[in-house]
Parts: structure tokens; C-alpha cells; sequence
């Protein structure tokens, strides 16, 4: 941990009579942030028994909007808890957060229709808003420059397990329970989190206190807006968001029904979560060494290519390429955004020290809903075709590549802001 980190642990650490160290900091962070992702990624394997539930049709794409209006939720809470961390400290919100998630959760569990199920995900994910703003705002508050951007990766390493564990773990409750048990096993993790809390300390230092006005809250939105390289590192990843949204989304219909691979499903889905959590490791390795300009010239270039070659094979295959070509080369694509994202959200809160929360929060609100709204369409047109897919990628990294060339160079305490 960096001197900065250390001056605000130890602190807080006398005042409460306990140490956190920065393993088990960067452990809370990323369980707090793997909350966000259990809600998602444990339901997957329960798109069969929600249509049988609530008499959806066999090939219904309608499951595949509990994510998407998981994310809208999600980033349209962040609007008001990333000030809210601001104005009154990382840990109200966490508690505000966890309490609407277990509600959420809850709801969903005892759902009569699929119209309460979606409202209910909804605010599901707008509880996990909360933890979601307060894992990034803490990584910004101890770190800084490329360490925060280690930090953010092995934040990520663990909390990619979620996606490798939550669809077994999700199928084998289905076996033993009914499938809503994926809901009330959400709330209680929730619950244990808010135990686990009580030993972060304060982290907003007391002199980034900003007072409770909603002026100072759209000056900051609109200083994110002005600052070049927080805009376009923002923009970049809408374009990724939507990839993953599109794939999170799509995922067991490509897998079950177009592949034809769907008693193998969680396995195949947590083999490509694994190859998240390897890159994730190595960016974390990479980025210190190389730093953040050249690994994000690097890995967004490979994207492209690599995401070019899925569209090829797609392509030549007559829009249905074979199992063991397809997924591996997805896989490579997926795994690349590890070299990408974390990155990009550390590079991106260079300039916003002092908002650390308000614009963490802003720019994740606009990555998750127009990245949410942008997969969710390119989800709808995917048939029995793995073309809409392919293209849908390529195009996305592209766009995503194209932003990050406009964004200048992303080193951090120089001047940003375009004039």
C-alpha cells in the first residue's frame, strides 16, 4: 500500500483498535463488488425454471431482461449514491445499499409474475448500486496512478470468482431447492457483508467532504463531461459494457440452444470466467511494469484483431462455427477486456481525486445504462445465427478503440481538461 493508503488505515485503524490490512482491504473490496455480480451471474441457470414459472415460452429471450434491468437499476442508483458518499462517507452508503439489495432479493424470491420479478431486479440492482460506488471510491481514496490501477486488478482477480462459482453453485440450489433459493441465498450473503463492514474504517478523508448541495454534485457531472480523458476512457467502455452485457445476456441461449452444450453450461461459462481471473492477475503484473498507456495501446489492439478473427470464422462457418472454434476464440476476446477495464475506470479518476465518489459513481451510471440499453438491443437480434453476435463484438471494439485514441495520454497529475 502506497504512503498515502498507509496514513489513512493507520489512522483509522487506532481510532477503531483494529488493523486492516491491505489484503484483507482489497478482499472486503472485491467481495462488496462481487455482490453486484452474484445477482447476475447465479440466476443464469435458472432462465429454464423462470420460464416454466411464469409461462414463458421454451426459446422466450424474456429472462435475458432480468440482467438488463439489473444494470439500468444499478446505474441509475450510482447518479445519487456516488454524491451521497461524498457528502456523507463511504460506509452509510454501503449499509443503504446492502439494506435495498436484501429487499430487492427478497422480493424477487417471493415474486407472483414476472412484471413484480422485473421490478423487483430492479431495485435489486439498484441496491447494489451502493456497494458497487463504495468498493471504487475506496480503491480511489488509498490509491493512486498505476498502484491504484494493481489495486483495481486484484480487486478484479477475486472478484471474478463470482462468475467461475455463482452458475455451478446456482445449479446445484436448483437441484436440492426450488429455483428461488438462488434469491433468499443472495440476501443472506448480503447480510453477512454488512458483518464484514463493520471492520472498514472511514475512508474519505475529512478535507473531501463536500457539503450536501446538489449544485456541487452537477459540477462535478459536468467536470467529467469537460475533462477529455475521463469522457473518452467513459465512452470506450460503454462500448465494452455493452459486449458484456450483450454476452451475459445471450450466454445460455448461445450455449444451451445454438451450441447445443447445455448440460454443460456452468462449466463452460466458468471455464471463460477463469480466463478472466488469469488476465486479471497478469494486468494487475503488467500494468506496473509497462504502465497504463502502452498495456491499454496494447490490449485494445488485440482486441480488435482478435474480435476481427471471431467474425471471420463466424462468417465462414455459415454463421454457426463449431464449439471448440467459437468459444475459445471468445474466450480471448472476453479475457482481453481484463487487460482493459480496470484500466480504463483507474485511468479515467486520474483528474477526480477529490470526487473520487461522484465521478466514479457518474461515469459507472453511464457505462452500465448505455452499455445495458446498447447489449440488451444487440442480445434481441441474436437468432439461430451466431453472426448479430460476432458483428456486435466487432463493432463494439472498434468504437471502444477508437475512443481511447482520442483520449490523449493517461498519466496521471497533468492537466485534463480540454480547453
Amino acid at each position: 500500500m502506497n504512503a498515502r493508503g498507509r496514513e489513512i488505515f493507520m489512522l483509522d485503524s487506532n481510532t477503531h483498535n483494529f488493523t486492516l490490512g491491505r489484503r484483507e482491504l482489497l478482499s472486503l473490496i472485491a467481495a462488496l463488488m462481487a455482490l453486484m455480480a452474484l445477482g447476475i451471474d447465479i440466476l443464469l441457470p435458472a432462465f429454464d425454471d423462470i420460464r416454466v414459472a411464469y409461462g414463458l415460452s421454451e426459446d422466450s429471450s424474456s429472462p435475458g431482461q432480468l440482467i438488463t434491468v439489473y444494470f439500468i437499476g444499478l446505474a441509475i442508483a450510482q447518479l445519487f449514491f456516488g454524491p451521497m458518499s461524498d457528502w456523507f462517507g463511504r460506509k452509510p452508503v454501503i449499509y443503504a445499499g446492502i439494506s435495498i439489495y436484501v429487499i430487492g432479493s427478497l422480493g424477487a424470491a417471493l415474486a407472483p409474475n414476472f412484471v413484480t420479478l422485473m421490478i423487483f431486479r430492479f431495485i435489486w440492482g439498484v441496491g447494489a448500486a451502493g456497494t458497487r460506488v463504495v468498493a471504487v471510491a475506496v480503491i480511489r481514496d488509498c490509491y493512486e496512478g498505476s498502484q491504484m490501477a494493481k489495486a483495481m486488478s486484484e480487486v478484479m482477480a477475486v472478484f471474478v470468482l463470482v462468475p467461475i462459482l455463482a452458475p455451478t453453485f446456482g445449479a446445484g440450489l436448483i437441484a436440492l431447492f426450488p429455483w428461488e433459493s438462488i434469491f433468499w441465498f443472495c440476501a443472506i450473503a448480503a447480510l453477512v457483508m454488512s458483518l464484514w463492514s463493520l471492520r472498514l474504517p472511514e475512508t474519505l478523508k475529512p478535507e473531501y467532504k463536500i457539503q450536501f448541495d446538489w449544485s456541487s454534485t452537477k459540477r462535478g457531472y459536468v467536470r467529467v463531461l469537460r475533462t477529455r480523458l475521463t469522457a473518452s476512457y467513459t465512452a470506450a467502455s460503454i462500448f465494452l459494457q455493452a459486449v458484456f452485457v450483450m454476452y451475459l445476456s445471450s450466454s445460455e441461449r448461445i450455449i444451451s440452444d445454438i451450441l447445443d452444450r447445455g448440460d454443460q453450461f456452468p462449466i463452460i461459462f466458468g471455464v471463460v470466467a477463469i480466463m478472466f481471473g488469469i488476465t486479471a492477475l497478469l494486468n494487475g503484473k503488467f500494468v506496473v511494469v509497462l504502465g497504463i498507456k502502452k498495456l491499454l495501446l496494447f490490449s485494445s489492439s488485440s482486441l480488435v484483431l482478435f474480435s476481427c478473427l471471431l467474425l471471420v470464422v463466424t462468417i465462414v462457418e455459415g454463421g454457426n462455427p463449431g464449439f471448440w472454434v467459437f468459444i475459445p476464440l471468445l474466450a480471448i476476446v472476453l479475457s482481453t477486456f481484463m487487460f482493459i477495464m480496470p484500466n480504463l475506470n483507474s485511468a479515467a479518476l486520474f483528474p477526480m481525486g477529490d470526487i473520487a465518489g461522484t465521478a466514479g459513481a457518474f461515469t459507472s451510471a453511464i457505462r452500465m445504462s448505455i452499455g445495458a440499453a446498447i447489449g440488451g438491443l444487440l442480445n434481441a437480434v441474436i437468432d439461430e445465427s451466431l453472426t448479430p453476435f460476432a458483428v456486435g463484438v466487432v463493432a463494439m471494439a472498434v468504437l471502444a478503440f477508437i475512443s481511447m485514441r482520442f483520449a490523449g495520454d493517461p498519466e496521471p497529475d497533468v492537466n485534463y481538461l480540454e480547453s
